[in-house]
């Protein structure tokens, strides 16, 4: 059956794939972007599917998603500001954007008084902080608080017992655990998941809140300085420039392809069994970030630009990371099916049709002009 789908920031990376996806399925798709210049710096971007409907407006404002949401059978929100280090600093525009953006939809939603099939928001599993950890000595499931600088002085990097020093093993990370992360845009993201889980009860709107971990792809800006590690480090090598590696780099990240986040997306709209449930989504491999950036340069024929490991720490990341998805499987039928080469090699042949002006410098200094990295 044909559905009439809003998809918040569907120009975006996600949200354009997932535009993709719903009109080859012949459903309306109407998509509400504000177009940001950090995002799009040249305006509506050329491989946003023309069979949309396409309308300019803030999430933030809630007159303008009212009639938006007309006759819309199926929400997906994937609107949102991304940066865990931009929003330590970025803090108002961070909140406004996803609580408020998110509060501001809701509200909509309220308003408009019409029978919704399923409301999809996309969360994030930087609110969970470090992820599960395993104690060797008696096989005991821990987690940890973030590290600080101290830690690292006394301990090194790997997250180990403060109590008695025993270094931990990483453990793929459920949703049963409990969010821990402090960073403003994990907080975000946070609030944003309760307030539609609580709202979509008491207002009986199907909810499903999928926690997306690092998602990766082609259409992911490259000039785009707070979108992802793995765009940072290839707009680094194809400037010509090293890519900057935090820590010892063995910190590693869950990374997981755009088309299985659409395939994600489509099953929790299909599935009853999601209703008012929050889903892992990830590929449950964890992933050296060192090792990304010598893939990459492997890639684009440039292995000459090995990774600058800093060793330094930047306040705020996480050592380890990884997705459960038993719960995601066993309720949704998801499982990862896009494999990381295919993937990676459809970034390095869009990449030769896109912008990519390499800002990380900029970034850098403006984390360490607010103590941020040290």
């Amino acid at each position: 059956m044909s559905n009439r789908v809003l998809i918040t920031g569907g120009a975006g990376f996600i949200g354009s794939f997932l535009t993709d996806h719903f009109v080859a399925a012949g459903h309306q798709v109407r998509v509400f972007d504000n177009l940001d210049s950090q995002v799009h710096p040249t305006g509506r971007p050329t491989y946003l599917s023309p069979d949309a409907e396409f309308i300019e407006g803030t999430v933030r404002d809630t007159q303008a998603l009212i009639p938006a949401l007309d006759g819309v059978d199926v929400v997906i929100h994937a609107a949102a500001a991304v940066g865990v280090g931009q929003s330590l600093y970025k803090v108002q525009h961070y909140v406004d954007t996803n609580v408020g953006g998110a509060a501001a939809l809701l509200e909509a939603l309220i308003e408009r008084k019409q029978p919704l099939k399923k409301l999809i928001v996309f969360t994030s599993m930087t609110g969970y902080g470090e992820g599960v950890y395993r104690r060797p000595s008696d096989g005991k499931l821990l987690r940890v608080q973030a590290r600080t600088q101290e830690d690292i002085q006394r301990w090194g990097w790997d997250v180990v017992d403060s109590a008695t020093g025993e270094a931990l093993e990483p453990q793929p990370t459920p949703e049963s655990s409990a969010l821990l992360a402090q960073n403003v845009y994990a907080l975000s993201k946070r609030y944003q998941e309760e307030l539609a889980l609580s709202l979509g009860e008491l207002y009986d709107f199907p909810t499903t809140c999928l926690r997306l971990f690092n998602v990766y792809g082609p259409r992911q800006s490259l000039s785009n300085p707070y979108t992802g590690v793995l765009a940072i480090f290839l707009s680094r090598l194809l400037n010509g420039q090293r890519p900057v590696v935090y820590e010892d780099g063995r910190q590693s990240r869950d990374f997981v392809s755009v088309h299985d986040v659409v395939r994600a997306t489509a099953l929790a709209i299909n599935s009853p069994l999601s209703n008012g449930g929050v889903f892992n989504i990830g590929t449950g491999i964890a992933r050296p970030v060192a090792e990304i950036a010598i893939t990459l340069a492997k890639l684009v024929g440039r292995e000459d630009l090995e990774p600058n490991m800093t060793g330094q720490f930047r306040k705020g990341d996480i050592r380890h990371c990884t997705a459960d998805l038993t719960h995601s499987r066993d309720m949704l039928g998801f499982q990862p099916v896009a494999t990381w080469q295919e993937t990676l090699q459809e970034i390095i042949d869009w990449s030769s049709t896109t912008t990519k002006t390499d800002q990380f410098q900029q970034v850098d200094q403006e984390l360490r002009k607010h103590g941020l990295v040290s």
